[in-house]
């Protein structure tokens, strides 16, 4: 089926110009649609990736909530672009909202949000804090979400202890015999795993509340306008039950390194101090007042709960032989192991600083 056609399905305005491959996206194929008339939007169509989220009606039902709900906060503050300031899905003929082609793929619209862009890095203080206030912001406005919570699209995508527990049956099986390659690595992540269980059993004894946490907080889901100042956060495909310190963890993980994720060098491996206070800052601005004292504080080592559960993950997937992760090299995963566990350790160097932080933002 031609792109065109696709697009067909979709209650759209105008006629389409061209559509072209748009983002750099890693999970989700995207598209822009152009169209001739001048009165008319331009939009974005997307597959969405059945391997990754499997309940497609869930997944677009858990995005038609949340970004209806921005609306119409935005709609009680005035505000005038207001199809800048939040997703806009686009609903098909047939009023699912998703689309499903004869090769079984599935596909969805948004409108695109015009004259905004993105950065893929944090480069100053001031890109983090603005990052901290988008997410901050976006955490604020789902806080009220009424109804039933939303559908989790992946079970037990930050449940440290799950991922703890499969790595220690890993530990023991050593499906393809690299234990013997890694048992300094594995003692490190082992020797702390009672610790980083802790915000799961916290959530399950009620210390801490279950909230819409967006679980993707990497500063390119963050659209920005030409004056860098915050439009919207995109990417909501993991908008769901977590707790609040997954956004700080993820956030300030893939923002304040000073090195890379998989940086062969360790060396070139620390928190930057400066990006994570900036980060901490702007999301306290707009949440604090939302936020339970036990939440608080929980957020300094949320930084070092996915640093170590990521170090997990990946070390898990070389001892079962690389079948999650892309790889570009046979030890493509454990190299990505030991610059997560170089990030822990400055962290964990640097931890009464990382909670002072915190404590003075609040």
């Amino acid at each position: 089926m031609k792109l065109q056609d696709i697009v067909s399905q979709f209650l759209i305005r105008g006629n389409v110009e061209f559509i072209k491959p748009f983002g750099t996206g890693l999970i989700n194929t995207t598209y822009k649609v152009n169209t001739i008339e001048n009165s008319a939007p331009n939009y974005l169509l997307q597959t969405i990736n059945h391997q990754v989220f499997p309940n497609i009606e869930q997944l677009t039902r858990n995005i038609r909530r949340v970004t209806s709900h921005i609306r119409q906060k935005l709609e009680e503050q005035n505000v005038k672009d207001i199809d800048r300031r939040v997703l806009t899905p686009i609903e098909t003929k047939d009023q699912k909202g998703f689309f499903q082609d004869e090769k079984g793929n599935y596909w969805r619209m948004f409108l695109f949000i015009e004259e905004s862009h993105s950065y893929d890095h944090l480069a100053s203080p001031q890109q983090a804090e603005a990052g901290g206030r988008a997410f901050g912001q976006f955490q604020k406005w789902v806080s009220d979400l009424p109804g039933e919570p939303l559908f989790p699209v992946i079970p037990g995508f930050h449940d440290t202890e799950m991922r703890i527990n499969n790595f220690m049956s890993r530990v023991e099986k050593d499906p393809i015999g690299r234990l013997k390659e890694v048992k300094e690595e594995v003692d490190f992540l082992l020797q702390r795993s009672e610790t980083y269980k802790k915000i799961v059993r916290m959530g399950r004894q009620g210390e801490i509340p279950q909230r819409i946490v967006h679980q993707d907080t990497k500063f390119n889901n963050v659209l920005l306008d030409k004056n860098d100042e915050v439009l919207c956060v995109v990417d909501l495909d993991t908008v769901m039950p977590g707790y609040v310190c997954y956004d700080i963890g993820d956030a300030i993980r893939n923002g304040a390194n000073t090195g890379k994720e998989d940086d062969p060098n360790t060396e070139n491996v620390a928190i930057d101090l400066a990006l994570y206070e900036g980060f901490i800052k702007g999301f306290l601005m707009e949440t604090k007042n939302i936020l339970t004292p036990a939440e608080k504080e929980t957020l300094a080592f949320g930084a070092k709960l996915l640093t170590y559960e990521q170090a997990t993950r990946f070390l898990d997937d070389y001892l079962n032989g690389d079948q999650y992760y892309k790889i570009n090299y046979p030890e493509h995963n454990l190299t990505r192991t030991r610059a997560q566990i170089k990030l822990l350790s400055s962290m964990e160097h640097n931890w009464e600083k990382m909670q002072k932080i915190v404590k003075q933002s609040i």
